[in-house]
């Protein structure tokens, strides 16, 4: 894209900190799109990548197995709630969210059940970049509307964030509920579509929703799985399990591509049969893999270790302390912040590439997006770190110049 600037060269990473080409450090305030929630180059994660390196970076998932992936799909059910135990991986979270989505659909075909081949998911939604989960985007906020005439037609509608908006999705429900497979949402917060917030009434509602039209629910919690709300995952929050998650980026602490599928007793039982075609036939080359498996475990072994979670609430207490200054900046309509997530919505941002360029200036790697500006550090970000941050954006903000 001609209008965007070049990226900058990096050199190295370590802790919170990106180490430019030309000697410029940065502290790293969205921990590469939320992944690197341990910080760069952990030492016990590197660690347990070299020893599987030397032992065995890979090996089909077809008729061979290997210790890491099975000792990571045991640890996943472990910590994910209910019954929420059988574990299906991938290379990246669009993948996990196909996955899910061909999951629902079998899951009905396979019980005898046709029609059930439709979506419902969320306004400011975002589930990833292939052609099945584009078509689950919102198609106005999300970044796919070229692609309208190609994708399948499903519903993306409000979310019942109060009784009027619950009220019109139970009349869409009573329209529509014997075509839908499933109700997909990104729980607590909807990332790449705005970071818009909602509680956990909201995945009350559409859990009773999912249950009272036969349909399955499924959270994508590829952005806030592994504390970043502050609780391991967002569905533990809410009190509710749904049927199926996805899960991504800080599985691996940002070390390397590794997405997972994890499904309830009751969906692998829809699939568990003596009939070859009952089978998810889904066989990513890279499934499974031993290398990624292991750093995942690693970085598992981190939120046993060290206080991951006490560390998300300081940052969040923090958040909440240093950000609801910049409510009184020209252009800011709001301030919202939950966990480790801490975001400032404009009315709109004019020069993008100039505002970007202001935080590199200020010595922070911030990239707003949209009309927000947002953190979302890693959790071993120092309250000095997270001041530099917060502090960055006010002074940014405050220094644009009128009318942006």
């Amino acid at each position: 894209m001609k209008t965007v600037a070049p990226p900058l060269a990096v050199a190295s990473t370590a802790g919170t900190r990106i180490r430019l080409a030309d000697g410029r450090e940065l502290i790293d305030g969205i921990a590469s799109w939320w992944t690197a929630c341990h910080g760069y180059n952990h030492p016990h994660i590197r660690a347990a990548a070299a020893a599987q390196l030397e032992r065995l970076p890979h090996v089909m998932f077809g008729g061979l197995v290997q210790e890491p992936a099975l000792t990571l799909a045991r640890r996943l059910a472990a910590l994910l709630p209910g019954d929420l135990e059988r574990v299906f991986f991938s290379d990246s979270g669009s993948v996990s969210v196909e996955i899910a989505m061909k999951m629902a659909i079998q899951f009905f075909l396979n019980r005898g059940t046709s029609g059930r081949n439709k979506f419902v998911s969320f306004r400011h939604g975002y589930h990833g970049d292939t052609i099945g989960t584009m078509a689950v985007c919102d198609p106005d906020e999300g970044m796919h509307a070229l692609f309208t005439g190609l994708l399948p037609r499903h519903h993306v509608v409000d979310l019942p964030l109060d009784e009027e908006k619950a009220a019109a999705f139970d009349t869409f429900l009573d329209a529509h509920g014997d075509e839908i497979a499933a109700i997909l949402v990104e729980p607590l917060v909807q990332g790449a579509g705005g970071m818009k917030m909602h509680d956990a009434r909201v995945l009350r509602r559409l859990r009773a929703a999912a249950d009272r039209i036969g349909a399955l629910l499924v959270f994508d919690e590829i952005f806030v799985g592994f504390g970043r709300t502050g609780t391991m995952f967002a569905c533990e929050a809410a009190g509710v399990v749904p049927d199926i998650v996805t899960l991504s980026k800080a599985l691996t602490g940002g070390t390397m591509a590794l997405a997972a599928t994890v499904a309830t007793a009751r969906v692998f039982d829809g699939f568990w049969d003596d009939r070859a075609a009952a089978a998810l036939m889904h066989g990513p080359t890279y499934m499974g893999n031993a290398l990624a498996c292991a750093v995942a475990n690693a970085a598992l072994d981190l939120f046993e270790t060290e206080p991951r979670l006490e560390q998300v609430a300081a940052i969040e207490a923090q958040l909440h302390d240093q950000l609801p200054a910049c409510r009184d900046l020209p252009g800011v309509v709001d301030v919202r912040v939950k966990g480790a997530i801490g975001v400032v919505e404009l009315a709109k941002i004019g020069d993008l590439n100039a505002l970007k360029r202001a935080f590199v200036e200020a010595g922070v790697w911030v990239r707003p997006f949209g009309n927000i500006v947002y953190l979302t550090p890693a959790f071993i970000a120092t309250p000095d770190e997270i001041a530099t941050l917060t502090g960055a954006i006010r002074t940014v903000l405050a220094a644009r110049p009128q009318g942006e």
